[in-house]
């Protein structure tokens, strides 16, 4: 007899905070893309570069695991047994493990075949570990199941090992959720200025609507207003000014606060609260 599993929640209900005064509705999740993928027989996949977000018990003796993964995206894996004591899985299927996974099937929930530590990046510690759970965390909310971003794979590993061979955090993680929002394509050309269609000027201050991008800021504005020396510092990956890396912070919250509808980032406001990332 088949037993139908749960589908993995993306996070436990938030009730979601009001969108800023005149913020356009959130944009729907886009469908999944095209892509290179590697051989796959009889939904049968081996060697897969992986990581594990996140992981919740299921019956007994098992897990399930969402994973992301280079070729498929995230997706989620039954983890049958690895709860029991003498389990190889048990001491494998760690975030921030560098693996190489197989599983089988083709429904929403994959069977878990196998998984090998892979080796060769640095433990996190301390502030780089809550770090590394933000990442996880706008992972698991942001990216939709089995929509590959072999890009973003390859940025979250880089990531990863800047957080561990402590390079400054608050710059590390600009860079990246900025590049999540434009793997995912919800981020605004931050260069052009919608009303006057010309290229953003550094000594003016905008404001940037998270659905159209960057505009002239008004008195009367309430979303972040930033300077477009700070915008175009953000398009080439610029953080060493000291005001940019300020209101990148503030520009960055705005903009996936939309993004999650107004719900809040538990790793967040731990970080925000411990460490004013």
């Amino acid at each position: 007899m088949s037993t139908t599993l749960p589908a993995l929640p993306d996070a436990a209900p938030v009730a979601a905070a009001p969108p800023a005064a005149g913020a356009p509705p959130a944009r729907p999740a886009r469908p999944a893309r095209a892509t290179t993928r590697a051989p796959q027989r009889d939904g049968k996949v081996t060697g897969q570069p992986s990581f594990v977000l996140h992981s919740y018990p299921h019956k007994e003796t098992s897990l399930i695991v969402d994973v992301f993964t280079r070729e498929y995206g995230r997706i989620a894996l039954v983890a049958k047994g690895a709860k029991r004591p003498h389990s190889q899985l048990r001491g494998v299927l760690q975030t921030f493990q560098p693996l190489q996974a197989g599983w089988t099937g083709k429904s929403e929930l994959r069977i878990l075949t196998g998984a090998e530590w892979v080796g060769g990046m640095l433990p996190l510690e301390k502030t780089a570990l809550l770090c590394g759970f933000y990442l996880n965390e706008l992972l698991v909310r942001l990216l939709a199941r089995d929509d590959p971003h072999p890009q973003l794979f390859d940025h979250y590993v880089a990531t990863l090992n800047q957080l561990a061979h402590n390079e400054p955090a608050p710059i590390v993680l600009r860079k990246f959720e900025r590049a999540l929002l434009k793997e995912t394509g919800v981020a605004a050309d931050l260069t052009r200025c919608t009303v006057t269609r010309q290229g953003v000027q550094a000594g003016e201050v905008y404001v940037v609507d998270p659905e159209r991008g960057p505009r002239p800021a008004h008195a009367q504005d309430a979303w972040p207003k930033i300077t477009g020396k700070t915008l175009l510092d953000m398009e080439c990956e610029d953080y060493l000014d000291a005001a940019t890396q300020a209101q990148s912070k503030l520009l960055m919250r705005f903009l996936l606060a939309h993004q999650l509808g107004g719900a809040t980032l538990n790793t967040r406001q731990i970080l925000i609260d411990l460490l004013q990332l």
